[in-house]
């Protein structure tokens, strides 16, 4: 199993506007000129958190966005019904931690499921599509607290206005922790 991180965002590190909107996404291309289609194919796992599913909800229908994978939304609404999604009201990274070893787990969207896996060093692949967009404020991808992760530039490609960085996490073996 590998945990991946793939995603937009702006310039000044932002994943959505102050308002959960993605508009700035949508002006900057589309998702036909990156490879997220490869990508998505080799997913068997989508985890994402309430904020990112009503963000999808908004601009679509999400089980449509996600034919071929389990998704999971995590949330504390228990009445929350998605055709294509089961709803779970657990702890992400124990979840997570609990997936089969042979599947890939897509981590889609904001910090409160990707901060408590980076902060446990469960995410293995980071691959961040920048735009050509400065928010100024927003939903900050980042947010984890002040401890040291390392991962090492993998590649770098160029989709139009997006340039996509591919991050692997470093091994204790590779970093001399052990």
């Amino acid at each position: 199993m590998s945990v991946y991180f793939y995603g937009c965002v702006t310039l000044d590190g932002y994943l959505a506007d102050k308002d959960g909107g993605l508009g700035w996404l949508y002006e900057s291309g589309t998702t036909e000129e990156t490879d997220y289609a490869d990508f998505y194919q080799q997913m068997d796992v989508v985890v994402m958190g309430r904020r990112t599913f009503d963000a999808i909800a908004r601009d679509g229908e999400p089980g449509l966005a996600y034919p071929s994978t389990q998704n999971f939304v995590f949330t504390h609404d228990t009445t929350l019904r998605a055709e294509g999604f089961d709803i779970l009201n657990c702890d992400a990274v124990d979840f997570v931690g609990q997936v089969r070893r042979e599947k890939n787990v897509w981590i889609v969207g904001g910090n409160t499921i990707l901060a408590p896996l980076l902060e446990r060093g469960m995410v293995d692949w980071l691959i961040l599509q920048v735009a050509p967009v400065l928010l100024g404020a927003g939903v900050p991808l980042f947010t984890q607290t002040e401890n040291l992760h390392r991962f090492r530039l993998e590649e770098v490609r160029k989709y139009g206005q997006f340039a996509e960085l591919r991050y692997m996490k470093e091994s204790e073996k590779e970093t001399g922790i052990l």
